[in-house]
């Protein structure tokens, strides 16, 4: 039996990959912290005999008694409302905790997965983004602490390889949605569908004239899965090439829930990125990997889980306990 350790198993990416590789028949250790991931999300996993947590820091020293042949680092704040919240953790995750896993990659002679984003690419000048675009990032911003964690995620990675020979890989996730993501966590979907079900008017941010790519989580975690077990170690875009601006997709939120709210618009954030489209001409030739759901399906889906929430998690405002230690 295959042993894979999940980072970031707590979270919405997190979660879902430890039930893929569950039934893929690997037994799973997943850490977390828990300072952006929820027990909720992998509860239905502790009575799983092929399943163990870990409540553990990676920006601490990380070590697993047993042999891994997996890693997959997935252990990052992902909503700009965290990672605006928790910048230097957020820096530091990139880093220090992917500077751990890659020593533990190599003591254990393991394959590691890192997961790096779309956000490398910044607010791009090039469009669709390909992989060998370099991107257009402010290191000095205040979206700063998430992009460039993540590029430097990706250096040390291919360092990594390079200088050890170690079996790395690299995946660009694009935005992602599906179960289990955090109503009010400010990203787009799960923003959208909670002011929806609420009654509340939507908030689009700029004129809504920036776009966006949503893949489904599925689609997701299959293309993950592939990029683990291909041989290529540079990095692949997974995303859905489906582009869409933000009012539109504002509008098609509203026609989806049956809502009658309107759209309200508020000062764009500082950098944040006006296109966003992958270029998944790499994933298509390298893993035979596309999405398969359309995002009318998608969403449907997503609205029936939201809708499932209780009246008290729906109203529920964002209220995590962050440190401030740094």
């Amino acid at each position: 039996m295959k042993r894979t350790l999940i980072t970031g198993a707590a979270g919405f990416l997190g979660s879902h990959l430890c039930d893929r590789f569950i039934a893929e028949g690997h037994y799973v250790v997943g850490m977390d912290n828990l300072i952006t991931g929820d027990f909720k999300n992998i509860g239905h996993l502790f009575e799983n005999e092929n399943f163990e947590f870990s409540h553990h820091d990676v920006t601490k020293f990380v070590h697993t008694p047993s042999d891994l042949d997996y890693i997959l680092h997935f252990a990052s704040p992902a909503s700009p409302i965290d990672y605006l919240k928790i910048p230097i953790q957020t820096l530091k995750v990139g880093s220090l905790g992917t500077l751990n896993l890659l020593g533990l990659a190599k003591e254990k002679n393991a394959r590691i997965l890192v997961a790096s984003t779309s956000e490398v690419y910044g607010n791009p000048l090039v469009h669709p983004q390909n992989e060998e675009y370099y991107g257009n990032v402010s290191p000095i911003g205040p979206r700063g602490v998430y992009d460039e964690a993540k590029r430097f995620m990706e250096s040390i990675t291919m360092a990594y390889h390079r200088h050890h020979g170690l079996e790395t890989r690299i995946v660009r996730i694009f935005n992602t949605y599906g179960s289990r993501m955090r109503l009010n966590d400010g990203r787009v979907v799960p923003a959208f569908m909670g002011q929806a079900l609420r009654g509340e008017d939507l908030t689009v941010f700029g004129d809504g004239s920036q776009t966006r790519s949503f893949t489904y989580i599925d689609d997701q975690v299959e293309g993950i899965f592939r990029l683990l077990m291909s041989d290529y170690v540079e990095p692949v875009n997974i995303g859905n090439p489906d582009e869409t601006t933000i009012k539109e997709f504002a509008e098609e939120i509203i026609k989806l829930t049956g809502t009658d709210q309107k759209i309200i618009y508020k000062p764009l954030p500082q950098d944040d990125p006006l296109q966003r489209q992958p270029d998944i001409t790499r994933a298509k030739e390298i893993l035979g990997w596309q999405p398969k759901v359309h995002r009318s399906e998608g969403l449907k889906k997503v609205f029936e889980y939201f809708k499932s929430l209780s009246s008290e998690e729906l109203q529920k405002k964002e209220h995590r306990n962050f440190s401030k230690n740094s």
